[in-house]
């Protein structure tokens, strides 16, 4: 009788276990951006790094409309953590612009990889420069997208109006692409790694020699409305296929972020995950070959850096905050 007692009490005490044990499973989602650019593979990368490496935590990449898509979805409080674009992620910290009245508890888990502004059309189509965007018919990104957020500002400081003076369709860089190939857009504003998948497609579709065009010397008016967000930078000629010279460009810094309720211990797991098997994420994409220790600054990030974040980088040596 003891025997079957003792038997019972071990059942029991297995049984009161299995609820406590699948609390430890943590369930992520990653928000990236459209299949044709870089934050899907990266993020699909980092899903299975996560899933691989953190104990615990199954991780899935989601294809979105990209960064304030994604910034929505981190201020819903479910368990996300995204790739977002410093500019977006600053409007949706303060709660203006897309996010006015709806601010977003947002926080950095760590500063990826450039994101460069490609103003891309093609021989034929009568846009050589930002000028010859008036009056002509112009993607300027996905709703949703901070490409579109940036490609406003962007044709704000050229002395255009985003209204008045084009035709304005909102597509994600792949149905840019297809939509110019189709002669059905004349340009396309797309910000994303080097290289952008769509953009190499476009550049290697036969009959088309692609032309990038110029607006780095936008740059200091970008930054005088809406902060020290943005870099004067350059594309290299080498990077896709008919490119006469280096595309003198507008930069601005990608970041992974999460939720302020993260756990400490979860966001210290996610950020030493992917310094760790950095090698691993370089297959995903090569932009990951920019994911540095030595980018982690507190003034890299437009928002508040998360603890757990934090914590790790002082191991490295890196003060933040």
């Amino acid at each position: 009788m003891r025997k079957f007692v003792q038997a019972l009490g071990v059942a029991a005490m297995v049984a009161l276990s299995t609820p406590l044990a699948a609390q430890d499973k943590i369930n992520i989602s990653i928000a990236t951006g459209g299949t044709g650019g870089v934050y899907y593979p990266l993020g699909g990368g980092m899903a299975a790094v996560l899933s691989k490496y953190v104990s615990g935590m199954q991780a899935t990449a989601e294809v979105t409309g990209g960064s304030v898509a994604n910034l929505q979805l981190i201020g819903s409080g479910k368990p996300y953590i995204a790739l977002t674009m410093a500019d977006a992620t600053l409007d949706a910290f303060k709660g203006q612009d897309k996010f006015t009245g709806k601010p977003v508890p947002v926080r950095t888990l760590m500063v990826l990889y450039p994101n460069r502004m490609h103003v891309v059309s093609i021989e034929g189509s009568g846009v050589t420069k930002m000028a010859d965007l008036k009056g002509k018919r112009v993607s300027t990104g996905s709703g949703g997208s901070a490409t579109e957020v940036m490609a406003f500002r962007v044709i704000e400081a050229a002395g255009l109006d985003k209204d008045k003076d084009m035709k304005r369709e909102r597509l994600g860089v792949a149905e840019s692409v297809n939509a110019l190939k189709d002669r059905k857009i004349d340009a396309f504003f797309w910000v994303g790694g080097l290289p952008t998948a769509a953009v190499t497609d476009l550049a290697h579709t036969p009959g088309v020699k692609i032309k990038m065009i110029d607006h780095a010397e936008l740059v200091p008016a970008m930054n005088k409305k809406y902060g020290n967000l943005y870099v004067e930078d350059a594309i290299p000629k080498t990077v896709y296929k008919g490119m006469e010279a280096d595309n003198k460009q507008a930069t601005v810094m990608n970041l992974l972020v999460t939720h302020q309720s993260m756990d400490d211990k979860s966001a210290y797991n996610i950020v030493k995950a992917v310094f760790d098997h950095r090698d691993e994420l370089i297959h995903s994409h090569k932009e990951a070959e920019n994911f540095k220790l030595e980018n982690q600054k507190t003034e890299a990030s437009s928002i508040p850096w998360h603890p757990g974040a934090v914590k790790y980088f002082a191991e490295k040596g890196i003060k933040i905050n």
